[in-house]
């Protein structure tokens, strides 16, 4: 199992989710070059959010503390640093994937979205319909496409 995790100017690298999340993150802050203290998330395609700071609290279950329990195998990120409000301020999430808005411009939609910023609306909503029809109709599950081609063979 491997994740793509992009971040910097154009970089992307193959993590092996099947470790601690605390090994994860400390490797992702590394190669992000991200402050040790930083909190950080992952930025799925479909504009799912990971934040990578859940499950690293002490008493945590070994498999939520597990990566792999958070993540999609073969998935594409983007690495993404939280950076909470002071005061009252919202928490901000901001891209360490430079030029999002050029390369994906949906995911840089969702993470204004996220941080109670400005958006352009019509994309994110357009893009929300599109998430929510393929909930519904979802996809045919194993066993019944393995009996439809069962029953094709017959």
């Amino acid at each position: 199992m491997f994740i793509t995790v992009m971040f910097g100017a154009g970089c992307w690298e193959l993590v092996n989710p099947w470790c601690s999340l605390v090994t994860l993150t400390a490797h992702l802050k590394q190669r992000g070059q991200v402050a040790p203290d930083a909190t950080i998330a992952l930025l799925a395609k479909d504009g799912h959010l990971v934040s990578l700071g859940e499950g690293l609290e002490e008493g945590a279950s070994s498999a939520a503390s597990m990566g792999s329990s958070l993540l999609q195998e073969r998935g594409v990120y983007v690495l993404v640093q939280i950076i909470k409000g002071e005061d009252g301020a919202p928490i901000r999430y901001e891209s360490l994937l430079e030029n999002l808005d050029n390369c994906y411009p949906d995911l840089a939609e969702e993470l204004r979205w996220l941080s109670g910023l400005p958006t352009t609306g019509s994309r994110r909503r357009r893009r929300m319909c599109s998430r929510r029809g393929q909930q519904e109709q979802g996809t045919p599950s194993r066993s019944r496409r393995v009996g439809s081609l069962a029953s094709r063979t017959r």
